[in-house]
């Protein structure tokens, strides 16, 4: 099994994400129930992009990415990132983002998904999501971690394929255990939160940052349900005074 998490700017501004695009995508998630899918939710909203996310069999995965790309097609107020992909790497563009990782079989499917968004294609942004991919990596608890961000085009399995000029990663770890989310997520974030003009923000949260900074938002996916970590880990991280 794995989970796959494909992201792409599809709103009709560069700022956020409008409430109509919010309730179109998770009106046509279910369809992907209907391709195979054990679980799929809209895990996360990031400024103007989103990334939508299953739990899948591998075999079906193909299948199920192509289920939704075209959610993200028929639901877009601006093709954006759509448009990017092709069917040959010689054609490739700017296109939508993409992250897998393997689930054990014995396991209730648990992920921690991270998804950044940049304004004006900020290079750093790479940096900030491979720390999480590495902080994650050989973490007790963690199954999987989604490849590292590298130059080059990336083939989407089902898809096709988008140039590495695609700035708004997607990073997932695939997790063992419920009590390792936190440790794992933690791990994630404030490897992500050491690079320089990182932001984190609530799912959802408009872009309100100044230019030349990054956002990205942080979920737990566990067994189909959805755990927006930003509000949790602002409590934990308020400083206690004497």
């Amino acid at each position: 099994m794995k989970i796959t998490a494909i992201g792409a700017d599809i709103s009709g501004n560069d700022v956020h994400c409008s409430k109509s695009l919010i309730k179109d995508l998770e009106m046509s998630i279910p369809s992907l129930i209907d391709l195979g899918a054990d679980h799929a939710a809209l895990t996360n909203i990031t400024g103007d992009d989103v990334v939508i996310s299953a739990f899948v069999q591998d075999y079906l995965l193909n299948d199920v990415n192509r289920g939704i790309v075209e959610i993200l097609r028929e639901c877009a107020e601006s093709l954006g990132d759509v448009e990017g992909i092709c069917a040959t790497p010689e054609g490739a563009g700017e296109g939508i983002s993409y992250a897998e990782a393997n689930i054990r079989q014995d396991r209730f499917p648990d992920a921690v998904i991270l998804a950044f968004d940049t304004y004006g294609g900020e290079s750093f942004v790479g940096h900030a999501a491979n720390s999480a991919i590495r902080a994650a990596q050989g973490m007790p608890g963690v199954t999987d971690v989604s490849a590292e961000i590298v130059p080059g085009v990336t083939e989407i399995p089902g898809v096709g394929y988008v140039s590495d000029k695609t700035d708004d990663p997607v990073v997932v770890a695939s997790v063992e255990d419920l009590e390792s989310v936190g440790i794992i997520a933690g791990a994630m974030i404030g490897a992500a939160l050491g690079n320089k003009n990182i932001y984190l923000v609530k799912r959802g949260a408009p872009s309100h940052v100044i230019p030349g900074s990054v956002i990205f938002s942080a979920t737990a996916y566990m067994n189909g349900n959805v755990i927006d970590l930003a509000v949790p880990f602002e409590e934990r991280t308020r400083i206690l005074r004497v």
